[in-house]
């Protein structure tokens, strides 16, 4: 009876947290639609404006461009949920599986398994033959894994920064989240090895808010978000920390690292006081200085890209792209940033004119990451047809035209242009 009430609340709890994932297809829908809405006055004002004499040809056909770029955007983010608002089974597989797989493991687990069995405690399980255990796979890293796997490392290199952070995160999860004193032993010690060690500097931090000291804490997690690169894996899981310590101490939660450079409280009282001209060249002012550092650091990747964004910001997309080159020689950029680039490319097509050779080089590289990106498929589309690869231009084009909305504005061009590469 116990295990039927127990599969009864299982099934009953994941229906309900499906019922969200059931109703966001039409909230994507309607916010899809909101968007082409506004973009179709857009266009339609632009047509006005040409019409009355109010805005010159050229400027008129550069912001249709730019209106229909949008909503090429707008039309890549929406095509995965239109692939799968499309298909019944998409809509009945993932319900099916969530309330099937419960029962079935439930099901199991009364044949094989053994419910009354009570459980041993961490410190009653059999210790590992091996000293230092080889990664199995499929087998979970636990913190006894990680703690065997650390003083093996120490026993070899008892001063190894990498090892002895390890080892002070295995002790904090062996003691369920709680940052112990061996563990900021450990934190301290890797930390004389290697200043920057971003968990030792997390876990200190997690031990300064547990013993009552948040703004210490802050003050040492903000400090590592402002040394962090802009893709740093830990960054999400860090900025909820400070949102969750912020809020349970009472403390006004910091702001959000952003990619222009942060004026002081001096200047940000002086700018205040300046009209938006004059307000646009400071930032511009400190925009510059930015990029006069970068000249004397330049192996700094993470400055690169905030410089690339700020340029961006500014309008500037020749120097947002030239900033973003120097990023990616020194690492890959990802597809998001990859995306970007490709957009500080385009930026600089004139009306009707191919993407240039540099432009074609990134937005290849972004169709490789993601096959399916609007901004990629419309312009290497244009590209092809440049340089007389109809063929290509065609492919890339009627996939694009697949991927759009039935009411699209933009896919009236598009169809023109398929009908003239097609002659």
């Amino acid at each position: 009876m116990l295990e039927f009430l127990l599969a009864l609340l299982t099934t009953v709890t994941v229906g309900a947290l499906l019922v969200p994932l059931l109703r966001a297809s039409a909230r994507r829908t309607e916010r899809l639609d909101g968007e082409l809405a506004i973009y179709r006055d857009q266009l339609a004002e632009i047509e006005r404006a040409r019409a009355d004499g109010m805005t010159p040809e050229s400027d008129a056909a550069a912001a249709r461009i730019e209106v229909e770029r949008r909503i090429l955007a707008a039309a890549g983010n929406s095509k995965a949920v239109a692939s799968k608002d499309s298909s019944t089974l998409h809509r009945v597989l993932p319900p099916a599986l969530a309330l099937l797989i419960p029962l079935l493991a439930l099901g199991i687990y009364l044949q094989v398994g053994r419910p009354g069995l009570p459980a041993a405690p961490f410190g009653a399980r059999p210790a590992m033959d091996h000293p230092n255990p080889p990664n199995v796979p499929g087998e979970p890293m636990t913190a006894e894994r990680l703690l065997a796997d650390a003083r093996a490392r120490l026993a070899q290199q008892p001063n190894d920064p990498d090892a002895l952070s390890v080892l002070g995160e295995a002790l904090t999860l062996e003691a369920d989240g709680t940052v112990t004193q061996g563990a900021i032993d450990a934190f301290s010690k890797a930390l004389a090895g290697r200043p920057d060690d971003a968990r030792a500097h997390y876990y200190l931090g997690l031990h300064e808010a547990q013993s009552g000291d948040s703004r210490a804490a802050l003050e040492r997690w903000q400090a590592l978000e402002a040394k962090s690169p802009p893709d740093a894996p830990w960054l999400p899981m860090l900025r909820a920390e400070i949102a969750r310590v912020s809020k349970a101490a009472g403390l006004p939660a910091p702001p959000a690292q952003s990619a222009m450079p942060q004026p002081s409280r001096q200047q940000q009282e002086a700018i205040q006081n300046l009209n938006p001209e004059q307000r646009q060249q400071a930032i511009r002012g400190m925009v510059e200085g930015l990029e006069a550092k970068m000249k004397d650091n330049p192996g700094d990747r993470a400055g690169w890209l905030r410089l690339a964004n700020a340029w961006r910001v500014l309008g500037e997309n020749a120097k947002a792209a030239d900033a973003y080159a120097h990023a990616d020689a020194l690492g890959p950029l990802d597809t998001g940033t990859l995306t970007d680039w490709a957009e500080a490319h385009v930026r600089q097509i004139a009306p009707g004119a191919p993407p240039p050779l540099e432009a074609v080089a990134v937005l290849e590289r972004l169709e490789k990451a993601e096959p399916r990106n609007a901004l990629a498929l419309f312009y290497l589309g244009a590209a092809a047809l440049a340089a007389g690869n109809k063929p290509d231009a065609l492919r890339r084009w009627k996939t694009l035209l697949a991927l759009l909305p039935a009411d699209a504005p933009i896919r009236s061009l598009l169809e023109e242009r398929i009908k003239a590469a097609e002659k």
